[in-house]
């Protein structure tokens, strides 16, 4: 670690970084994590949610607690697992408790799970809906009766003084999410293990749907997510953050991950087809050992790994910059802790693109 870094007061308001990223059976390493991340002067800290020990709203406030600078977005949760007063409230007392650091950040989920849960599967007129909810919601309206997409509300209110401005966020995948966001969303989390060409269709599926309502494309803050893994972590930790994660997430929706990326759909049947594959429980990125990680690195393309940042701090600090050429207004550097990205973020530092800087802390503005 470099005094340099350490003593760093320059935030990185385009950099964010996610918090117990993956599986993580002890949320409490949030705290020192979002200290550090604030002390390297990371802009962003993202918080997932697994429903197991990862509570999108309890880790919000502890990252907030012990912050003071750095913007905290959740990314995401899901608006069907609470009830919107429920998801108002929490968004408003974070609002408040951060001075406005905070953006609410809301995503599709997995279909089978929220059936096997009794659930109804999340659509894009149900997001919508809610989001037009919580927006009165913060500006003090009685909302009466409502009837819509993201269900029925007899009565819903907070309080008739309430002039919140909160940014709802969302994490998308498909081409249709992100054009939801271009309409009516503050800003937008796309996903890892995305190809430049994938990440170019993504900006202009925003824009899309900007243009749709009239909208400026530039007011959506958008946020790539890529995986940064220098080779200073050893390697059982660069291949499970790499090869495990991306493995993962083929085991959960690997056919939208190709067709989104472009790649062969025959790998991923050869991926499926594969005896331990069929045979695993649970996700890679938390069960696998370091041989069978090793054996899935057989099935899974270089090319497709190439989507992340890898090699040295500069490397990764190069493909982290390299990001921004393709339009993208930040950063979320996936798979790490703020300690193992000290030195990419010195490195990073020392080639920082001019146009990014200076963005708002919270992570759901672009001004």
């Amino acid at each position: 670690m470099t005094t340099q870094t350490t003593q760093a007061t320059d935030q990185l308001s385009e950099l964010g970084f996610y918090t117990l990223a993956g599986h993580s059976g002890s949320p409490r390493d949030l705290v020192d994590e979002v200290r550090k991340a604030e002390e390297l002067g990371l802009g962003a800290a993202f918080i997932s949610e697994r429903f197991s020990t990862k509570d999108a709203a309890t880790l919000s406030g502890a990252a907030g607690a012990v912050s003071d600078k750095i913007g905290i977005a959740t990314a995401a949760t899901n608006h069907n697992t609470r009830h919107p007063i429920v998801t108002a409230t929490m968004a408003t007392t974070m609002h408040r408790l951060t001075g406005g650091r905070f953006a609410l950040g809301l995503g599709r989920g997995f279909d089978g799970l929220f059936k096997a849960l009794g659930l109804a599967p999340i659509t894009g007129a149900q997001i919508e809906d809610v989001v037009g909810l919580l927006r009165r919601l913060w500006k003090g309206e009685m909302v009466l009766g409502h009837d819509g997409p993201a269900g029925k509300f007899p009565y819903l209110h907070q309080d008739r003084d309430f002039d919140e401005d909160i940014p709802i966020l969302i994490a998308a995948l498909g081409t249709r999410t992100l054009e939801l966001a271009g309409r009516c969303l503050d800003a937008v989390v796309l996903h890892t293990f995305y190809s430049d060409a994938a990440v170019t269709e993504a900006l202009a599926a925003v824009a899309r749907g900007a243009k749709s309502v009239g909208r400026d494309p530039a007011e959506v803050r958008v946020w790539s997510v890529l995986a940064t893994v220098s080779d200073e972590i050893p390697e059982d930790r660069r291949l499970l953050k790499t090869i495990g994660r991306l493995a993962s997430y083929l085991q959960g929706y690997g056919d939208l991950m190709v067709r989104v990326n472009d790649w062969d759909p025959a790998v991923l049947e050869r991926f499926r087809a594969d005896t331990f594959v069929r045979g695993f429980k649970g996700a890679f990125d938390a069960k696998a050992t370091t041989a069978e990680l090793e054996h899935l690195a057989t099935l899974i393309p270089a090319e497709w790994i190439a989507t992340s940042a890898t090699g040295s701090p500069r490397q990764c600090a190069d493909a982290v910059a390299r990001q921004f050429d393709l339009g993208v207004t930040g950063v979320i550097m996936h798979g790490a802790t703020p300690t193992e990205l000290t030195s990419v973020v010195d490195a990073y530092r020392d080639i920082r693109p001019a146009a990014v800087r200076d963005l708002p802390a919270n992570p759901g503005r672009v001004a």
